[in-house]
């Protein structure tokens, strides 16, 4: 279903969600106040502006509070993102997402009654800490310390071996983890069997600790 999305702030957080969204299909309205980011947005987004979304005058004006989303995406600036934060909420804006710099910022947004906060340094180090020695996971989601859903491009090495034949994974009791889907070009399988044979460059989406992504990759 479309949707009618702000998203404030356009660095390379900002800009690469107002992108994405617009072209889902999305009617997004970008705003910064410098221009030359806006300038870079053009044709990227369904309407762009130059403008300074801590003045309250313009919020308004604009008719954010009317929108389905708001992405606050200024992740340097802690005063102005919680201003922005602050004035959306007294606007009554239906659903807020804001990216958070560090977690005394994230905190800050989450008692403002944020309803989504992102740390993306934070995921993206989590990200990059589980696929450094493990090159074929790709994607890495953290649930628990230890412990996440991964999305595993599968290697030559396990080419026609069935799920049960895995090494760590096959012929397993151990409840804490589970081959979620097996995704092949256009095709996925969820909750596949134990007896389904992988192919090189199928996608794996497991979730398991990180002893067994260690076990895949010896």
């Amino acid at each position: 279903m479309k949707k009618q999305i702000v998203v404030i702030g356009l660095g390379r957080f900002g800009s690469s969600v107002a992108q994405s969204l617009y072209n889902q299909g999305h009617d997004v309205l970008a705003i910064d106040n410098a221009e030359m980011r806006v300038q870079m947005m053009i044709g990227k987004a369904t309407h762009v502006l130059v403008g300074d979304a801590t003045n309250d005058t313009v919020l308004r004006e604009l008719g954010i509070h009317e929108f389905d989303v708001a992405v606050i995406a200024i992740g340097a600036d802690l005063v102005a993102s919680v201003m922005v934060s602050v004035m959306l909420k007294d606007m009554g804006m239906k659903y807020i997402v804001a990216r958070a710099k560090d977690q005394l910022h994230a905190n800050t947004l989450d008692r403002l009654g944020v309803d989504k906060v992102v740390q993306v340094e934070s995921e993206m180090g989590a990200r990059l800490g589980h696929s450094l020695f493990h090159p074929d996971v790709q994607e890495y989601m953290e649930i628990l310390p230890n412990y996440g859903i991964s999305k595993i491009k599968v290697p030559i090495r396990f080419a026609e071996l069935s799920i049960d034949e895995l090494p760590g994974l096959g012929n397993t009791r151990d409840t804490r983890q589970a081959v979620l889907a097996i995704s092949r070009g256009r095709n996925i399988t969820l909750k596949p069997e134990g007896k389904d044979r992988l192919r090189a460059n199928d996608w794996l989406v497991l979730a398991a600790g990180d002893d067994l992504l260690d076990s895949l990759a010896n």
